[in-house]
């Protein structure tokens, strides 16, 4: 079933608006003319000015547009971002002319009339930030959670963590990067995070039963993916690394590499 579409400017209560004044969560990508006409409309209509640019995390489709932002409809913005992990490539997706900020978690931005918390929420990125407003109990969640589908991560392990912290958050609304508000976010949490443990269960679950073993990612999905296409096993497989990638620092699995493959193998001593 095709998704409902969203409207393309939206007031979401009275001071949430879907492309926001006075803090602008998330900028969405670079030259994007009819996004950056929507947000001149907004902001001409509601009188508002752009006084901080808090990029949630550092996908194209999310700080892209700053450069457009910046010293034209946001004039003097304060540019905001959770710096990435240390492991990570630097920090250069905005030109040198455009400050950046860094975020910490519990830190607050305060606007009249609005007060944002920072929450650093690891897992889809490194960097990747939610935002709780101390006004009114709803919560940003850039593309940690999505209005449709399931969000994709590169670290499995930090992900569920951050689903936990959001968990513990108790939103009554998330407006999320990409699709529909979340009205029922507990159960859709909670959905997320019973979805990736019954994968998890099912890929354990696989090594126990073939305990001699050692199995590679796509081994593993022909025995989980039966109704999946062939096709589409190469992305699967994707998801099966992710997870052993976080079972292996549980050290439920180990790690094996054979004749320079990466196999996997169900580890008997780690008391499960």
């Amino acid at each position: 079933m095709a998704a409902a579409k969203i409207p393309e400017v939206s007031k979401l209560s009275s001071r949430i608006i879907r492309i926001l004044g006075r803090i602008l969560l998330d900028a969405g990508d670079k030259d994007v003319a009819e996004y950056q006409n929507n947000l001149k409309q907004v902001i001409q209509t509601e009188e508002a000015n752009i006084e901080h640019i808090v990029v949630t995390h550092w996908h194209h489709d999310h700080i892209g547009g700053v450069e457009n932002l910046y010293g034209s409809l946001a004039k003097h913005p304060t540019v905001w971002k959770h710096k990435k992990s240390s492991s990570d490539e630097p920090d250069n997706e905005l030109p040198s002319s455009i400050t950046t900020h860094w975020l910490s978690d519990g830190q607050e931005l305060k606007v009249e009339g609005a007060t944002v918390k920072v929450h650093h929420t690891p897992g889809h990125t490194t960097d990747h930030i939610i935002l709780t407003m101390a006004e009114e109990n709803v919560l940003f969640s850039g593309d940690c959670i999505l209005g449709e589908g399931t969000a994709v991560f590169e670290d499995l392990h930090s992900y569920m963590r951050s689903l936990h912290k959001i968990l513990e958050l108790k939103p009554e609304t998330v407006y999320p990067g990409h699709g529909n508000i979340v009205k029922d976010p507990i159960e859709k949490i909670e959905y997320y995070i019973a979805h990736r443990n019954q994968r998890e269960a099912q890929i354990l679950d696989v090594l126990k039963e073939n305990c001699e073993k050692q199995l590679t990612e796509m081994d593993i999905v022909k025995f989980i993916y039966t109704d999946t296409p062939e096709h589409l096993w190469t992305a699967a497989a994707y998801n099966v690394n992710h997870h052993l990638a976080k079972l292996t620092m549980e050290n439920k699995v180990k790690k094996l590499n054979i004749n320079g493959e990466n196999r996997w193998q169900y580890n008997t001593t780690s008391n499960l």
